[in-house]
């Protein structure tokens, strides 16, 4: 692999240099950057404002943010609260977190959401940086993917991992490699370690990229101790405070609770359906999902073959780069137990790089090498507009209120309204109490908990409600405990009690009989909404009106 280094010869040099008397930025290459890079931002903020930019959207965004709120109002994660992700998003978002003293726990998540989009936006500049040596033709392809694949545009709409993740991984590939090749200089190496290394803060997942590249290093083993060592101190700089203070419960909830997930498995089918980028919503037969996969890897593959045939040469460092680290994810999305639609934008900038690379040496290598005439000089500024034409038009297909990239927003006035500020509340969805300001509580003692499910799964070893949580103590103490603390308590309709009369309990509550009783007993509803059920403790002065219609 490392013989190849060099990069595809000719198609290489010809596109690093800028046609005459034009200034750099406004070559092809660049303005095809910029333009994917404007058409990513509208779709994501149109997104973003569609979805509702004060309204709940997701589950997974109140763990991450409301990790920061508390990490701000001097609660640590692992040790005072269950949280099954590295800190890397809880110490992103405390700047913004710090913020909520002013603006309210609401409009912190907004900036956070606004933050997350433009961090989704730049990656599809950082992709355009590190294949513009190779022309206009890799970089519309692997920008223009990027900018409307619809799991990573839908994933930036709210303060989610992957984009971060994203963002972390292709900073760290630009500094690593030098066009074709790793870079010559250990320094590029250590920093670009460091990066893949903070993308590991945000999400394990970021050892995928750096394990190729450390790969490729060899088999120098000083240039792969060198970028190693960068990648254990980007990781090990923002984790390791945290592991100190709690280093059984980062053990369980980063490691245990990720690795050994137990519970129902996400069909194949749908796994390729996401990964493939179809909109969500939209029925595919098997047969067809299966297809559509095999089209996407014959292309990497049958264009490999093709300038083999040609130039004779191996793929370029950056072609393997780029197809190794799409096949190991694609791998362990497929290999683990649970996977949600929002993954597969980890998979986006390393299934364009590996689809568009090949494409483009294959181009360069089809090119005609004798003089050029009118009509050749035409072809490369034709096919990019076209090129740019079918991509505006993908992405405002997306952009339909009916393509069914996002949920329903839901309000969270009627929990404003029943409960008052400073309480304490006790939900399955801390989104709600985020959108609500209502999830910071001056209450002494009340339960800290952000993740709900995180929560069952960080103490039990990977289960879920569903999958044998409510058998082990320690998620049935947790659990007793919050509510008992707890003045007011917000179930949306994961977390609804009917599913404490099943022999196996559904959602994000490990409901038992003694659990319910107690509930019962103790809790009764003062306002129904669509989505959720506001209760209050019995006896408990409400802040307002109660059993208001729905």
């Amino acid at each position: 692999m490392t013989g190849a280094a060099g990069g595809p010869g000719r198609s290489s040099s010809a596109a690093r240099t800028p046609p005459e008397n034009r200034p750099a930025l406004l070559t092809p290459v660049y303005s095809a950057i910029a333009i994917a890079a404007v058409l990513a931002l509208i779709l994501r903020g149109y997104l973003l404002v569609r979805s509702g930019l004060l309204s709940v959207t997701q589950y997974d965004d109140g763990p991450y943010f409301g990790s920061a709120v508390r990490l701000v109002h001097g609660m640590l994660p692992y040790r005072d609260y269950a949280f099954v992700q590295p800190p890397g998003i809880t110490l992103l978002m405390s700047p913004v977190a710090a913020l909520t003293y002013l603006t309210g726990t609401a409009w912190g998540l907004a900036i956070g959401r606004i933050l997350t989009v433009l961090a989704s936006t730049a990656a599809v500049v950082l992709a355009g940086l590190l294949v513009r040596h190779r022309g206009w033709l890799a970089v519309v392809v692997t920008c223009g993917i990027l900018a409307i694949y619809p799991p990573g545009a839908a994933a930036a709409h709210t303060v989610l991992l992957e984009p971060w993740l994203v963002l972390a991984c292709l900073a760290g590939a630009v500094v690593v490699f030098d066009g074709d090749r790793l870079a010559d200089k250990t320094s590029r190496l250590a920093w670009g370690g460091i990066l893949f290394g903070l993308g590991g803060a945000v999400k394990v997942w970021a050892i995928a990229p750096a394990l190729v590249v450390f790969v490729l290093c060899l088999p120098s083993l000083r240039r792969a101790g060198i970028f190693a060592a960068g990648v254990a101190a980007g990781f090990l700089v923002p984790a390791l405070p945290f592991a100190i203070a709690a280093p059984r419960q980062f053990y369980d909830s980063v490691v245990v609770a990720q690795l050994a997930r137990v519970g129902f498995r996400v069909p194949v089918r749908d796994r390729l359906h996401d990964m493939i980028g179809l909109l969500p919503g939209q029925v595919w037969p098997d047969a067809a999902i299966l297809a559509a996969a095999v089209a996407v890897a014959a292309a990497v593959v049958l264009s490999q073959a093709a300038n083999w045939l040609i130039d004779r040469s191996p793929p370029p460092v950056l072609e393997w780069f780029a197809t190794l680290t799409a096949g190991l994810v694609v791998a362990m999305f497929l290999w683990s137990t649970f996977f949600a639609t929002h993954y597969a934008a980890f998979l986006m900038p390393f299934l364009a790089l590996a689809l568009a690379l090949p494409i483009a040496r294959l181009a360069a290598n089809l090119r005609p090498t004798g003089g050029r005439g009118r009509t050749t000089r035409w072809q490369g500024p034709v096919a990019g507009a076209l090129i740019c034409v079918a991509l505006v038009a993908a992405g405002v297909v997306e952009a339909q209120p009916g393509a069914g990239l996002l949920p329903v927003p839901v309000r969270t006035t009627a929990i404003e309204r029943v409960i008052p500020p400073g309480a304490c509340v006790v939900t399955d969805s801390a989104s709600y109490l985020l959108l609500a300001n209502r999830f910071v509580s001056d209450v002494p003692g009340c339960p800290a908990m952000v993740d709900s499910l995180g929560t069952d799964l960080a103490l039990s070893g990977g289960r879920r409600p569903n999958s044998g949580a409510a058998d082990v103590p320690a998620v049935q103490a947790a659990w007793r405990y919050a509510f008992r603390h707890a003045q007011y308590v917000v179930l949306t309709y994961r977390g609804t009690l009917q599913c404490g009369l099943s022999p196996h309990p559904c959602g994000r509550i490990p409901w038992t009989p003694q659990l319910l009783a107690y509930f019962h007993a103790s809790f009764r509803a003062v306002r129904h909404a669509f989505h959720f059920t506001v209760y209050a403790r019995r006896g408990l002065a409400l802040h307002a009106p109660a059993a208001l219609p729905r």
